[in-house]
């Protein structure tokens, strides 16, 4: 085997520390998110809106809304430790700029808002709502800003 070349994914522990920092990252935005709601500034988190309006009836086959809630919960800590991982097999020379983790962050967010969000129907898609877009924005920003935070910059 030839050791010269370059190796193109980051060795198996930065993954691994990739996917975690992306799940913790994910669980501060639990906590944003449940203020944002329950300040009736969002009205549906993302992770809710795809279980619910794609998934119709799943309180019920898994036993009621608590059981729901926790899929919805471990649905958005699975998405942001693979979202982790992704950011941590990015070249070593970007995610070590400041703004690497919160642009991707905002990508994120943006992808959803642009791509996922109307690809699976979801009634927000086709909805005007400015705070609500903002302060998801913003937890995604909080979401990049952990992810990139806790690491060799290189």
């Amino acid at each position: 085997m030839d050791d010269s070349l370059p190796n193109s994914l980051p060795p198996g522990r930065d993954l691994v520390g990739g996917a975690l920092r992306g799940a913790v990252a994910a669980m501060a935005m639990t906590g944003m998110r449940t203020f944002t709601v329950n300040a009736g500034i969002v009205g549906q988190p993302p992770p809710q809106a795809i279980i619910r309006q794609r998934i119709p009836g799943m309180g019920r086959s898994l036993g009621g809304r608590p059981r729901r809630r926790v899929l919805e919960e471990v649905f958005h800590w699975t998405y942001g430790a693979a979202g982790g991982a992704a950011f941590a097999a990015l070249p070593p020379q970007l995610r070590a700029h400041r703004w690497a983790g919160p642009a991707y962050g905002l990508a994120i967010w943006f992808s959803f808002e642009a791509g996922i969000a109307p690809l699976l129907q979801l009634k927000q898609a086709g909805e005007s709502r400015p705070a609500e877009r903002a302060a998801l924005a913003i937890d995604h920003l909080l979401y990049g800003l952990i992810l990139s935070e806790g690491r060799d910059r290189g």
